[in-house]
């Protein structure tokens, strides 16, 4: 089963304490790379959260976006009176020696440092709110994972068509091989009447036979033909095997635009150079297709 490297897959919850969600953004990458995004003060949750996303995706590169919006209580928000009263006596003092207009209010104080107690890291519940990452981040796996299978079951549909029109012009290629032959024979005796025709020079029956053996051998290319074959069978073994198979998938159309090319440069052949075009075209299709699947 083929599975795609990009997709997308989101989760979200909400209780009396926060309101989260996970979304995740997979594209295709050789390797396998993890960002992650999330609220600082979660950062130690990180490596737990791209050991959850490497057990479900072996490559591309995958985005992890957290987002936690706490619904904070009262509690959680105190001025610091001990603070307050020290800078606001102070002030006074300084506005006495400087015979200067003692300060009207207290606003600005709340900027100043120690004022203002930050309660809100204390009341953070890392292992609760873990938790509920975790399970946000599986239920977006799920959906990704979902999302990869459809993308995956269509490139299926156009892999097995291209490897299927790979195999009927690799038919025509067989079938026209053994005439490459044959018509080079055709040519040489032609040329050959003719350069009697025109010097009289006389030609060796065993050298005509040893040029058309030699042309045979250059252009034989039933073993291309062969492991071309065998390459197709692969690719259609590899298509169904139950994990993806993108890796091997990609070297064996690497091996098949290989042996279609060196048909190409042997066959010699106006139909079987046709029939290669036709193949290439197939391949890069191919191998296009298999730079999105994992």
């Amino acid at each position: 089963m083929l599975l795609s490297m990009t997709g997308f897959g989101e989760a979200r919850c909400q209780d009396d304490r926060l309101s989260a969600s996970v979304e995740i953004r997979a594209v295709n990458n050789r390797y396998l790379k993890v960002l992650i995004k999330c609220p600082e003060i979660y950062a130690s949750l990180e490596g737990e959260i791209e050991r959850t996303v490497r057990d479900s995706i072996s490559r591309g590169t995958v985005n992890v976006a957290v987002r936690v919006d706490r619904l904070w209580s009262p509690d959680e928000f105190a001025l610091n009176a001990v603070a307050l009263k020290s800078y606001w006596s102070q002030l006074q003092t300084a506005a006495r020696e400087l015979a200067a207009p003692p300060p009207s209010e207290l606003s600005h104080l709340l900027v100043a440092p120690g004022v203002v107690a930050d309660e809100t890291a204390r009341s953070v519940d890392l292992k609760a709110d873990g938790e509920i990452i975790q399970k946000l981040l599986k239920q977006a796996l799920e959906k990704l994972g979902a999302f990869r299978v459809d993308e995956g079951r269509s490139m299926e549909r156009e892999l097995v068509e291209n490897v299927r029109q790979i195999g009927t012009q690799l038919v025509e290629v067989q079938k026209l091989a053994p005439q490459v032959v044959a018509e080079y024979r055709t040519r040489l005796l032609e040329r050959v009447r003719q350069l009697l025709a025109d010097s009289g020079v006389p030609v060796a029956e065993p050298d005509l036979i040893r040029e058309v053996s030699i042309f045979s051998d250059r252009s034989d290319i039933n073993e291309e033909i062969t492991r071309l074959r065998s390459h197709l069978a692969q690719f259609a073994a590899f298509i169904r095997e139950p994990a993806s198979a993108g890796r091997k998938l990609d070297f064996l159309s690497q091996e098949m635009n290989r042996e279609v090319n060196t048909i190409g440069s042997k066959g010699n052949n106006v139909e079987i150079a046709r029939c290669v075009v036709e193949m290439k075209a197939a391949i890069e299709k191919i191998r296009e297709i298999l730079q999105n699947v994992e």
